[in-house]
């Protein structure tokens, strides 16, 4: 049976949830395709931080959702920079007052998914679960998707925001291109003890001295402690990755207790590619979050960049639908799909250099790390360097008509 809607968003984690909630707050109506079914498990933290601009544009689009991401999520009030175990930056964050978004949130992915399904169900989203997509074709007019059970949905347009491993992207022939580097990424989440926690602080360590040189990152949460771990080129992700494996080296950075309050364990390679194109080639398409992108994720890009890149779809398509000239409706959604690569392509380049400040093992990178730990008790700006470097280049990309 051919089912047709206007507007069909194909995932629903968060870019895509925020992307039907875009819809929904421009007044068009709003269907979400989920090859997972209703209540499937979220494991692990995943994208846990939340900058203040990304509360602030869910704020816009649902009243009251920024502000529920902040009380849902910590910020922690300290955040310390080491270099070989010496500390070489220490920043204090003001007390969010009550009624204002605070500078970043901190919560697990399951809990985000968790407050924007049940926004998008006060908005009116019509939600499809247990439909994975299996062929998507499009023309001037619009999009015809196929599920593998041989179902067959009709759109005008669709945003794709199912993922890195994208069916909508692959079907329509668009093609990621740029690096996959060597790095092996541990995320570690451990249970709070809480009779006795620790101090609420984001603690980075450049080359930790009980790791061997390893970079090691705590970030809390709520309940919990999430431990990122940078491999080095050679490591075996196996051997440090598995449970065993994390139960061996967890006790040299944390008390020995948390070794036995691992709730989630995942292992991964740093991606930096961006897709060629945003959109298909007739312009009924638009991709957003990791159907778009993947980062290496220093500075948190990827979700917080998928945000913009769901309600920039949504408006492009809004502006679309508005006029009855196809050449003028193309130009709309192309115009939305450029901005977000540029977007895309800027943050890539500042994740790049995130990698190389953090991770580069060159004789040069080394020497002014090593240069800048040992002068930032007497030039606090170089432990500031050592901080935020990480989070690559500070210019920002072009200012664009969306201000997105």
């Amino acid at each position: 049976m051919n089912q047709h809607r206007p507007v069909v968003v194909v995932g629903a984690g968060p870019v895509g949830l925020t992307a039907a909630l875009a819809l929904r707050s421009l007044g068009m109506p709003a269907t979400v395709l989920e090859a997972e079914r209703e209540g499937r498990p979220r494991p692990g933290s995943r994208a846990i931080y939340i900058h203040k601009a990304t509360l602030t544009l869910l704020e816009e689009l649902s009243p009251g959702l920024g502000h529920a991401f902040a009380k849902h999520g910590l910020v922690w009030p300290i955040k310390r920079t080491l270099f070989q175990g010496q500390e070489v930056y220490m920043k204090k964050y003001d007390t969010p007052k009550p009624n204002e978004i605070p500078p970043f949130s901190s919560l697990p992915q399951n809990v985000i998914e968790s407050l924007l399904y049940q926004a998008c169900l006060e908005a009116g989203v019509e939600f499809e679960w247990g439909t994975p997509i299996k062929d998507v074709k499009t023309d001037e007019n619009g999009a015809t998707l196929t599920t593998k059970s041989g179902a067959v949905w009709t759109a005008d347009y669709v945003i794709a925001a199912d993922g890195a491993r994208s069916a909508v992207r692959k079907a329509v022939g668009i093609e990621m291109e740029g690096p996959r580097t060597n790095d092996f990424f541990l995320v570690v989440d451990v249970k709070e003890d809480e009779d006795n926690p620790l101090p609420l602080e984001r603690i980075f360590h450049y080359q930790h001295p009980a790791m061997s040189g390893r970079n090691v990152m705590f970030v809390p949460f709520a309940g919990h402690w999430r431990v990122d771990l940078q491999l080095l080129e050679g490591d075996d992700a196996e051997e440090y990755g598995g449970i065993e494996g994390v139960k061996k080296w967890l006790p040299r950075v944390m008390d020995a207790k948390y070794a036995d309050r691992i709730t989630w364990v995942s292992t991964y390679q740093f991606y930096q590619v961006v897709a060629k194109s945003f959109t298909d080639s007739n312009k009924r398409v638009l991709l957003a979050g990791e159907a778009a992108h993947l980062f290496a994720p220093f500075g948190a890009r990827g979700l917080n960049s998928g945000v913009p890149d769901a309600i920039i779809a949504a408006k492009s398509i809004y502006a679309a639908s508005q006029v009855t000239d196809l050449v003028a409706a193309s130009d709309m959604i192309t115009a939305g799909a450029e901005e977000r690569r540029i977007a895309a392509l800027y943050n890539r380049d500042a994740s790049s250099t995130a990698l190389e400040h953090i991770q580069g093992n060159s004789a040069y990178m080394n020497m002014k790390r090593e240069i800048a730990a040992s002068l930032s008790p007497i030039v606090p700006r170089l432990g500031r360097w050592l901080d935020e470097g990480p989070y690559g280049p500070k210019s920002g990309p072009p200012q664009l008509s969306t201000k997105y």
